[in-house]
């Protein structure tokens, strides 16, 4: 049952991270690398490392995203999306 649980988690945070290397628009990008961050917390809780968890729940999806998101407003919230040529 568990590890079921534990496969699902980490199948989601797979799926979230590479979408939030996939996307465009940065705010969404941050938002699915925050959700993401929160799946693999929850699969260290799920193995019995707490310490773990929380410290990636905290500093992966807590901190990181909101220092993007600051970061992203500084800047101006605009992007250009360029192709880059070979």
């Amino acid at each position: 049952m568990t590890l079921g649980i534990q496969a699902g988690l980490l199948g989601g945070a797979f799926l979230l991270l590479a979408l939030a290397l996939w996307l465009k628009d940065l705010l969404r990008a941050i938002a699915a690398f925050a959700g993401g961050s929160a799946l693999v917390a929850s699969s260290f809780f799920l193995l019995g490392a707490p310490f773990a968890g929380v410290f990636e729940l905290t500093v992966g999806a807590g901190l990181t995203a909101v220092l993007f998101i600051v970061a992203f407003t500084l800047v101006g919230g605009t992007e250009e999306v360029k192709e880059a040529s070979a």
